[in-house]
This record gives structure tokens, C-alpha cells and sequence, in this order.
């Protein structure tokens, strides 16, 4: 569906959205979300309307690349980057793997991952506690 910018932010304030899905920087095992600014000198911060989305949503999936170019963690115990929402992330969907955030436990759990990579390179690969599903399955391309 189509709608102008207010409608759509009626719809959003109002809580009538199911999911929200969000580009992220960075995503923290207690379900904090950053996706407006690095702080990078230069980098022009993107405020826009994820802050509404993230609080305005009943749940919130974040897609994102796994790491940074550079190999770094972007699923973080901690986010280093503003805060977009505090503790609202349900799950998260990297080029790696599909895991959900389990708030209390603070860590994430993986459902599933990508083929020829094991869950040892995965928790590698990522900046906070790793559990794997008892049904984590394999995406296979």
C-alpha cells in the first residue's frame, strides 16, 4: 500500500504496524538498536523516522551485514553508536545468520546460518554470546 508522510506516521505513532524492518550499524544482545549515526568526521547523520518506527512497531527486525568491512562485530554486547531504541529488536537477519534477540539472557540465539560456516567461526564473528537453537536450521543458496 501507498500512503503520504501523514498518514504513514498516524499509522506508526498510532501502533498499528505488526513489524518493523529496520538497516542497523550495530545491534547489542539486550535488543538496543543504532542506525543513524557512526560518528564518523564527515559521515552526515540520517535522522529520520526509525525512532518512531522502533517504539511505534510491535516487533522489530533488524537486516544488516554481519560484520563491518573491516571484519568487526555488528551484533555487539553494547552498541558504540547512538542509541536509535532501547531493548526493542526481536530479531536480526545478517548475510551469516538468523537470530533472535533474547533480552534477559542478553546474548542471541541462532536459528539459522548459512551454509559451510560452523557456529564456532559464527560466535567468532560476533561481539556478544551466541546460543543455538535446538531447531537451527541451514540456509543453503
Amino acid at each position: 500500500s501507498l500512503s503520504d508522510h501523514v498518514i504513514s506516521f498516524t499509522m506508526i505513532r498510532g501502533g498499528h504496524l505488526d513489524i518493523s524492518v529496520l538497516g542497523a550499524f550495530e545491534v547489542a544482545s539486550n535488543g538496543d538498536i543504532a542506525n543513524w549515526d557512526t560518528g564518523e568526521p564527515g559521515a552526515i547523520p540520517a535522522v529520520g523516522g526509525a525512532m518512531d518506527l522502533v517504539v511505534g512497531a510491535r516487533s522489530i527486525w533488524a537486516v544488516m551485514s554481519h560484520t563491518t568491512r573491516e571484519g568487526e562485530p555488528k551484533l555487539v554486547e553494547r552498541c558504540r553508536y547512538p542509541i536509535t531504541g532501547q531493548a526493542v529488536v526481536d530479531r536480526v537477519y545478517t548475510d551469516l545468520a538468523v537470530v533472535d534477540v533474547d533480552r534477559a539472557a542478553r546474548r542471541f540465539t541462532v536459528r539459522a546460518m548459512v551454509a559451510g560456516l560452523s557456529f564456532e567461526e559464527l560466535q567468532r564473528r560476533t561481539g556478544a554470546p551466541l546460543a543455538r537453537a535446538p531447531d537451527c536450521r541451514v540456509i543453503d543458496p
